[in-house]
C-alpha cells in the first residue's frame, strides 16, 4: 500500500496517460494490420485529414438537432464515422466512374474535404460554435485528456477489439482474397465500411495523442513493423500489439526525459522500432537478405564447374584446375563444389573431384545447350569470335524444353561450327527407351517400334532392325540401313515420323546410361 500511495503522489500525471496511450497504441496496431493488407494506407491518411470536416459537421448536426452547447462526445464518434465513410465513398465513385486511379482519388478528395473543414471552422458564424483546440488537434495532447475523452477512447477500444475478435475470420478472408470471400457469401463491401468506420473511431483515438498528422503512424507503423516478422494474421496481430506499446512508452519516457511533444516523441520511436527490425529481421531484413545473397552460390558457377569437370580425362581434376577455369571467388567455388557434392553429382576425395553418373548428365545437358547456341548463333550471322561468349550466357538461361526446341528448329545437327560433337539428349536417348529416329547418331542400332504417316512411303515397318548411317553432306538427309542391307534414305519430317527403341549404346553417351 505505501507503494502504491507513493505511485500515486510522485507519479500520479502519468498514470492516466499511460492507460491512455497504451489503449490507443494497442487498437491502433490490431485495426492497422488489416489497414497494409488492404494496401489501405493512404485510405487511412485521408480518413485522417477528413476527420476535421467530419468533426465540424458532428457539431453542427448535434447542435441544431438537441440545442447542445457543448456536444463534443456525441460530435466525435457521429462526426469521425461519417467522414470517413462519407470519404471512402466518394474514393470509390470517383474511381469506379472515371478513368482517375484510386490514389489520385485519394489525394484529390481527402485534401479537399480537409479544406471543406478548415474553411468551415474559418467562418465567423460557423466557427464561433465550435469549440476546437486546433493546436492540440494537429500535435495531439496526450497530457491533458479530460474524463469523457478518457471513457470515449475505452469505450472505443471496447468496441473495435470486439469486432475484430467477432468478425476475424471474414477480416481475415476480404483482406487476403475478396473474391473468393465474395464467392462463398461473405458480404465484402460491408466488411469495408465496417472496417471503414473501425479506422474512423481509431483515428478519433490516435488524435488525441499524436494529432490527426501523425495518427497515421500510430496505425501503419506497428502493423509495417509486426508485418517483416510474421506470415501470420494471428502473429502479426499479437506483435503490431506489442510493438505498438512498445513505441508508446518508450516514446512517452523520451518525450519526458527531454521536454519534448509526447505525439512525435511516440512516432519517432516507432519509426526507430520500424528502422531496426527493418535492418535486423530474421527473415525479411536488410541484414538477412544481405546474408542470403552473399552466401548464395549462383547456378551458373555450379554449372561452370560441371562443364570444367567434364573437360577433364576420366571427369576428374583437382579443386586447383577448377578454382582456376571458373571465374568468381575460390570460397564461393569451394562452397559451389560442396553443394555439388550434397547434391550427389560429383565424390570429393584427396582433394580431387569427379563427375557422378548423375553429374556427367547433367554436364552434358550443359555442353549440349550451349553448342546448340553456338550453332544457332552461327546461323543467325553472329561473328565467329563472340559465338562462345555468348553461348556462354545462353546456356544457363535454357530449360530443357527450349533446348529441345531449339535442336528440332535447326534439324538435329551433330557437330557445332567448332566441329565439336553435339551430346544427345540423354533424357530421351538411351537403352530401353523410345524415341524418335532423327536422334539417333552414327552406328546407332533399333528396332523401329512405329511408323508415322509422314515415313510410310520408306517401307519400314514395326519391329524392322535398323542402323544408323552418316549423314548426307548437308546434314538434312537421314540414312537408315535394314538387315538386308537397304539403305533408305528420310528428310527431318519422315525421321520425326519412325519412334525406335535402342539395342545398342550410343557412342557420345557415357557408359552409365
Amino acid at each position: 500500500m505505501n507503494w502504491l500511495e507513493e505511485l500515486q503522489l510522485n507519479y500520479g500525471h502519468m498514470i492516466r496517460p499511460l492507460i491512455v496511450g497504451t489503449l490507443v497504441a494497442v487498437v491502433c496496431s490490431v485495426i492497422g494490420c488489416f489497414i497494409i493488407l488492404r494496401k489501405m494506407s493512404f485510405l487511412a491518411d485521408a480518413i485522417a485529414h477528413s476527420m476535421l470536416a467530419g468533426v465540424i459537421a458532428g457539431y453542427l448536426i448535434i447542435k441544431i438537432l438537441f440545442g447542445q452547447q457543448d456536444p463534443h462526445l456525441g460530435a466525435m464518434l457521429v462526426g469521425a464515422i461519417l467522414a470517413g465513410v462519407a470519404t471512402v465513398a466518394m474514393v470509390g465513385l470517383v474511381t469506379r466512374f472515371s478513368r482517375v486511379k484510386q490514389d489520385t482519388a485519394i489525394g484529390i478528395m481527402y485534401t479537399g474535404i480537409f479544406a471543406i473543414g478548415a474553411f468551415a471552422i474559418s467562418i465567423r458564424s460557423i466557427g464561433q460554435h465550435i469549440k476546437i483546440d486546433i493546436y492540440h488537434y494537429i500535435v495531439g495532447s496526450v497530457l491533458s485528456v479530460p474524463d469523457e475523452e478518457f471513457w470515449l477512447l475505452a469505450i472505443v477500444a471496447s468496441i473495435v477489439l470486439s469486432v475484430v475478435i467477432l468478425f476475424y475470420r471474414p477480416l481475415q478472408l476480404t483482406s487476403f482474397d475478396p473474391i473468393m470471400a465474395a464467392s462463398i457469401g461473405i458480404p465484402v463491401l460491408a466488411v469495408e465500411y465496417l472496417l471503414t468506420a473501425c479506422t474512423s473511431l481509431v483515428v478519433v483515438s490516435g488524435v488525441q495523442i499524436a494529432g490527426v498528422i501523425l495518427v497515421v503512424a500510430l496505425i501503419i507503423t506497428p502493423a509495417a513493423t509486426a508485418y517483416l516478422l510474421s506470415d501470420r494474421l494471428d502473429r502479426m496481430i499479437l506483435y503490431s500489439a506489442i510493438l505498438g506499446v512498445l513505441g508508446f512508452w518508450t516514446g512517452f519516457a523520451l518525450a519526458t526525459i527531454v521536454g519534448a511533444s509526447p505525439g512525435a516523441s511516440v512516432v519517432v520511436m516507432m519509426t526507430l522500432i520500424f528502422l531496426i527490425t527493418l535492418t535486423l529481421s530474421p527473415r525479411y531484413g536488410l541484414l538477412a537478405d544481405w546474408i542470403r545473397k552473399s552466401s548464395a552460390i549462383p547456378q551458373e558457377v555450379m554449372e561452370d564447374i560441371l562443364g570444367v569437370i567434364l573437360r577433364f580425362p576420366h571427369n576428374t581434376v583437382s579443386i586447383e584446375d577448377i578454382e582456376k577455369s571458373v571465374t568468381t571467388r575460390n570460397l564461393k567455388i569451394r562452397r559451389a563444389i560442396s553443394l555439388l557434392g550434397r547434391q550427389r553429382l560429383i565424390e570429393i576425395s584427396n582433394n580431387q573431384v569427379q563427375l557422378t553418373a548423375d553429374g556427367r548428365i547433367e554436364a552434358n545437358r550443359l555442353v549440349r545447350a550451349h553448342r546448340l547456341w553456338e550453332t544457332y548463333l552461327e546461323k543467325t550471322g553472329t561473328p565467329e569470335t563472340e559465338l562462345h561468349e555468348i553461348a556462354h550466357k545462353l546456356e544457363h538461361i535454357s530449360d530443357q524444353a527450349t533446348v529441345a526446341y531449339l535442336d528440332d528448329k535447326l534439324g538435329h545437327p551433330v557437330s557445332d561450327p567448332h566441329g565439336s560433337v553435339i551430346p544427345t539428349d540423354q533424357s530421351q536417348v538411351g537403352i530401353n527407351r523410345s524415341f524418335i529416329s532423327s536422334l539417333m547418331r552414327d552406328g546407332n542400332r533399333a528396332v523401329v517400334e512405329h511408323v508415322g504417316e509422314a515415313a510410310q512411303s520408306s517401307g519400314l515397318q514395326s519391329g524392322d532392325l535398323v542402323t544408323m548411317n552418316r549423314r548426307s553432306a548437308d546434314g538434312n538427309t537421314w540414312v537408315l540401313l535394314t538387315v538386308n542391307g537397304d539403305s533408305i534414305e528420310l528428310n527431318h519430317d519422315q525421321a520425326d515420323a519412325i519412334t525406335v527403341r535402342l539395342t545398342e549404346q550410343a557412342t557420345d553417351l557415357p557408359p552409365s546410361i
